[in-house]
């Protein structure tokens, strides 16, 4: 789990990110980011009925996104909102291959 202040809780922050953000996609990930003003960085996960109408298999990809992202967070710059939203296909990828890609699109995206 994400600590608290590494959480993107509000729907008007969420609607910035979107509005306002940057996107980076690789294969079946897709991270809008801004800049936030704060000392640290945050993230929001985004699994839509697309991907499963099993919600069970929603929360899955958001549980294996936020550890990764969590394990991420040392390399991250402060100071950005993020928000992953999952496309379809990333209900079938491992554990390994989520991690890969969110690197690949951390480093394109320079927030590493």
């Amino acid at each position: 789990m994400l600590p608290p202040k590494n959480r993107l809780k509000k729907k008007t922050d969420f609607e910035r990110v979107f509005r306002k953000g940057k996107a980076v996609r690789e294969d079946f990930l897709l991270l809008k980011f801004a800049k936030n003003n704060l000392e640290t960085s945050r993230f929001g996960f985004v699994v839509g009925q697309k991907i499963s109408k099993k919600a069970v298999l929603r929360n899955k990809v958001k549980r294996r996104l936020r550890e990764t992202v969590k394990k991420k967070l040392s390399e991250i710059k402060p100071g950005f909102d993020g928000v992953w939203v999952a496309l379809k296909g990333s209900e079938t990828q491992n554990f390994e291959e989520i991690k890969a890609v969110v690197k690949k699109i951390l480093q394109k995206s320079k927030l590493t």
